[in-house]
């Protein structure tokens, strides 16, 4: 069944999935995907082309999949693509990608979107990640799994959070942010292990005391961040799976890492 409001606005482009609902004064515009058992609220606005999966909710008053904000798009048109199971609160603001940025902006499975987060042109999000009231991510941003980011945040473009971090409410994200690790401040820095997501997350003692002793090395000590990865890698724990999913980010940065 499809519970739709007769004041709602629907795009003959638009492809609707089962047992959906979309409230009051919404609209529905271009080419547009709804999976199953969607719901769009009141004033709600979802623009095409934007292919949204699965249990997906888009409380009243967000705006997805408009075009970017940014001065070179030209009307090419590129996308917007979300999982399923997603939460987008109030006030959300999600734009699609630019040629330039890959031409997509894509969002996983599970993320709860807070009131008032903006998510601009080519942003990556991954899995189950949640993005407090008024976290604005500009273009470019990837967020991989399981991360929190604090209310007010804000994060620079091109920046990268991996999986299991925390950024604190109010944090200014300049430079990547490595998995598994805290982050606060006016210009982000690292204040340790993220030991109680991880155990929250069910991860072994052995590998949060083994990302503790990495951590030690990368940030604590007094070896140049090369020297500490060659050691990580010399050392039992660079063979904990965990462990290296640290290095390989350490490895892999181009913005450079938060200390």
């Amino acid at each position: 069944m499809q519970k739709i409001h007769p004041t709602a606005i629907i795009s003959p482009e638009a492809r609707l999935g089962e047992d959906i609902e979309i409230g009051p004064y919404a609209v529905i515009e271009g080419k547009v995907s709804l999976g199953d058992g969607c719901y769009v609220g009141p004033h709600a606005v979802v623009k095409g082309p934007t292919n949204i999966g699965n249990n997906c909710r888009i409380y009243q008053f967000a705006s997805v999949g408009e075009i970017p904000q940014d001065l070179k798009f030209k009307g090419e048109e590129t996308t917007l693509v979300i999982g399923d199971g997603n939460v987008i609160r109030e006030y959300v603001t999600i734009n699609r990608g630019t040629v330039g940025g890959g031409g997509q902006t894509k969002i996983g499975n599970g993320n709860f979107i807070m009131s008032y987060v903006h998510i601009a042109h080519d942003c990556i999000l991954g899995d189950y990640n949640i993005l407090a009231n008024v976290a604005t991510l500009a273009g470019h941003v990837t967020i991989e799994n399981f991360s929190i980011i604090g209310a007010l945040s804000a994060v620079h473009q091109f920046a990268r959070i991996g999986s299991y971090s925390f950024i604190s409410g109010m944090t200014g994200v300049s430079l990547d942010v490595p998995p598994y690790v805290k982050a606060a401040g006016s210009r982000s820095k690292l204040y340790g292990l993220n030991t109680i997501g991880l155990r929250r997350h069910d991860f072994p003692e052995e590998t949060i005391s083994a990302l503790k002793k990495a951590y030690r090395l990368i940030f604590r000590s007094k070896l140049k961040m090369a020297e500490g990865i060659n050691q990580i890698e010399n050392d039992p724990i660079g063979k904990i799976e965990a462990v290296q999913k640290f290095v390989d980010f350490l490895k892999t940065t181009k913005r450079g890492i938060c200390r």
